[in-house]
């Protein structure tokens, strides 16, 4: 198993490539939590996800840092998994002598719960494509609701198991960016600092949003409300890959996209032939098909649910925020098509408005919402001078 052959491969890179080499291997280990009451009343019978770590927790268990992954993300964070494998997503500003240093700090990122990634060998989690041990067979749309609030409170009986007493960050990109808001709300004396990246409130046009994210799947004839898994049955890969293309877009900028105007695909004419696509098109269905082929389709729609329920059992965003930690950085990007520059400054107004010390700072580039995901470095001196102080 890969589990095993990791600490023996990160031992032949040591002595081969030197101890820099050595410490950006992680090993993906898996979390055992038991039986989960979740939020909402339901039992799930056996809690599992999947984490990685870097770094020493300390006698005290309070040099914790907790990075929560973007909705479609894993636990890889940081680190590689592999020997010239690739870098977790955030690896520009975790590690050894980064931003969040790990000769300083004991770094954990988890799996979610109904993570989208199910067919991944590096993706462990629990949702409806796993077996309901009371049938024998998967879940499916029988899988219990969860919410954003249990994310956090699996993660906490993980924190919790890895001896962790207290976190001085929590942080992640847009669903992980609402993870921490979520964390903040939920365990107020429990996280010294809070860093959402990408992320605000989700109102009620961002639950359409969602919603519309998730509608082809719906759409689909093979999704059969969910009862598509089992030999001989197909899984809905249209509806799912067109599900991708919409968050795929959404989640990038008109400057991402203008290396396609007026691009044509070799052959394609769409003046003349209705059927003819165009280079973004072409590049969308390929990207969300691939996409499609390496996620699962009821995991996607739970995910979206969890994020509809974001602070669900606050009254509103300002009572939910009121009594949590007083340090803050929000980290957002101008050219964000998904968490609008307006939605974020409405978050930091309220964080202000709760007397909290807000600090802010923007990430540049063509991607958009993306940029708070494969573009973090620039925004690394801001991180390194916050968890300074």
């Amino acid at each position: 198993m890969m589990r095993r052959a990791l600490p023996a491969l990160a031992l032949a890179l040591g002595l081969l490539a030197g101890p820099a080499m050595a410490q950006e291997l992680v090993e993906k280990r898996v979390f055992e939590g038991g039986a989960y009451q979740t939020r909402g009343g339901a039992t799930i019978s056996n809690l599992r996800i999947g984490y990685q770590t870097m770094g020493r927790l300390n006698a005290e268990g309070t040099n914790a840092i907790l990075i929560c992954h973007f909705f479609s993300g894993n636990s890889h964070a940081f680190g590689r998994l592999a020997a010239g494998g690739p870098a977790g997503y955030w690896d520009a500003i975790i590690g050894p002598g980064k931003p969040i240093d790990t000769d300083r700090y004991f770094v954990v990122s988890a799996d979610t719960l109904v993570n989208v990634n199910v067919p991944d060998a590096n993706t462990v989690t629990t949702g409806p494509a796993s077996i309901n041990p009371d049938t024998g067979r998967p879940y499916a749309m029988t899988f219990p609701v969860v919410s954003m609030r249990d994310f956090v409170e699996t993660q906490k009986r993980l924190l919790d198991s890895l001896g962790v007493r207290r976190l001085a960050l929590v942080a992640g990109p847009s669903n992980g960016g609402l993870q921490s808001i979520e964390w903040a709300a939920a365990y107020p004396g429990f996280v010294e600092r809070v860093m959402p990246v990408i992320a605000a409130d989700i109102d009620a046009w961002m639950q359409g949003w969602l919603d519309i994210w998730e509608a082809p799947i719906r759409l689909d004839p093979n999704w059969a409300e969910g009862n598509y898994y089992g030999q001989g049955r197909e899984a809905p890969l249209r509806g799912l890959a067109e599900a991708w293309k919409v968050v795929t877009l959404h989640a990038r900028d008109r400057l991402w996209a203008k290396q396609y105007d007026r691009q044509l695909p070799e052959g394609q004419d769409p003046a003349r032939r209705i059927g003819d696509r165009f280079a973004i098109e072409r590049w969308l269905d390929e990207a969300a098909m691939a996409r499609a082929r390496t996620s699962d389709a009821n995991a996607f729609i739970y995910m979206v649910r969890a994020n509809q329920l974001f602070l669900n059992e606050y009254p509103s965003f300002a009572a939910a925020l009121a009594g949590g930690p007083a340090r803050w950085l929000v980290v957002s990007a101008p050219t964000d098509r998904v968490f609008l520059a307006d939605g974020v400054r409405d978050f930091v107004e309220v964080l202000r408005g709760a007397g909290k010390q807000v600090e802010t700072a923007e990430l540049a580039g063509p991607l958009g919402h993306l940029n708070g995901v494969v573009g973090m470095a620039p925004a690394g001196d801001r991180l390194r001078a916050f968890l300074a102080r």
